[in-house]
């Protein structure tokens, strides 16, 4: 005899099938009494599933609500979980998954109890996924692709694009998906050059069939985020700067996307990346605090330029302070 969770998934299974069932019919097929089979569909109902039941010979049980995915059994904050991922999908970065989302939300809408049902739909109700604007876009068909590589242990064959425009034909052994605000990577093992590499899913093309089976490497840097966050947050940018804020990493840190090493109770170290220094120069002013360049000094020269841009933009304008001139430089600079 099935345990009480277990033939309760049964019963939604066999009332999921759209037709009526006898009290003796589902009696036999859960190997139990009509009696357990009544008390079965009151727990149903207990939990939010509408079972209706007929009279007479002809009567039975049937599952009122619409199903035609398997019935789900979710707590709140599962519920409020599925709504969320499904009405972000338009922000994924997938193409079409907005769409292939909202079907999926609303047959999980159908197949909830009345009470879930109720506070998933107001979410989806309430909720906007702000449209993105442009970018990149990832197929389905290549995710998954990668993705059964990655589960069977077979390397990849695929035709890629870099950042330069240049082409090339990859061999690598798949270890991971990383998605990275909307843009989909696929960290792995590239056989030719012996090497850890990461690679733009939107610029893959596969090539069929897949490699020879291999078996899976340790993660680089012992784990694939921090791999990440070394070798695109620094490594990968062209323009690098090392400044000192004159200001206790506790102020600084969560305000700037960089390498924050506190110095002492005064001052730390930030290390920044990007492709110009004018991005650089923008977070040093939005962090509003004084600070030295250390190097490189490109970065020094450049912000030496801005300076006296800015000044000569203020003119003769009288400064804040009551001070006989403006002008002046927010931080000391080195160099």
């Amino acid at each position: 005899m099935l345990e009480t969770s277990a033939r309760l998934l049964r019963l939604l299974s066999l009332l999921q099938t759209h037709r009526d069932w006898s009290g003796a019919e589902l009696a036999e097929r859960l190997g139990v009494t009509t009696r357990t089979v009544r008390r079965d569909v009151g727990r149903l109902r207990e939990l939010g599933y509408p079972v209706y039941a007929a009279r007479g010979a002809v009567g039975g049980y049937r599952l009122g609500a619409g199903a035609s995915v398997p019935p789900l059994l979710l707590d709140d904050e599962q519920a409020v979980a599925v709504a969320v991922g499904l009405c972000t999908g338009a922000t994924s970065g997938v193409a079409g998954l907005d769409e292939a989302a909202l079907r999926a939300l609303r047959m999980v809408e159908r197949v909830l109890p009345s009470r879930l049902r109720h506070r998933i739909g107001a979410l989806a109700a309430a909720m906007v996924a702000m449209p993105p604007q442009g970018g990149p876009e990832v197929h389905t068909g290549v995710l998954t692709g990668i993705s059964a590589a990655i589960r069977s242990a077979e390397a990849l064959r695929f035709d890629y694009v870099d950042h330069h425009g240049a082409g090339s034909r990859r061999e690598v052994e798949p270890h991971r998906l990383v998605t990275w605000g909307r843009r989909w990577y696929l960290v792995g093992w590239d056989v030719v050059r012996a090497d850890w590499r990461t690679f733009r899913v939107d610029r893959i093309r596969l090539r069929t069939p897949n490699g020879p089976r291999f078996t899976h490497r340790d993660p680089p840097d012992g784990d694939v985020t921090a791999y990440l966050r070394r070798t695109m947050g620094f490594e990968m940018w062209p323009h690098r700067a090392r400044l000192l804020l004159h200001a206790p990493a506790s102020e600084v840190a969560g305000r700037v996307d960089g390498v924050l090493t506190p110095v002492d109770d005064r001052s730390c170290r930030l290390e920044l990346a990007s492709d110009s220094y004018d991005i650089v120069a923008l977070v040093l002013g939005m962090l509003d605090v004084d600070f030295t360049v250390e190097s490189p000094p490109e970065l020094a020269d450049h912000l030496r330029r801005l300076s006296r841009r800015f000044a000569e933009a203020a003119g003769g304008m009288r400064p804040l302070d009551g001070s006989a001139e403006g002008g002046a430089v927010a931080g000391p600079l080195a160099g």
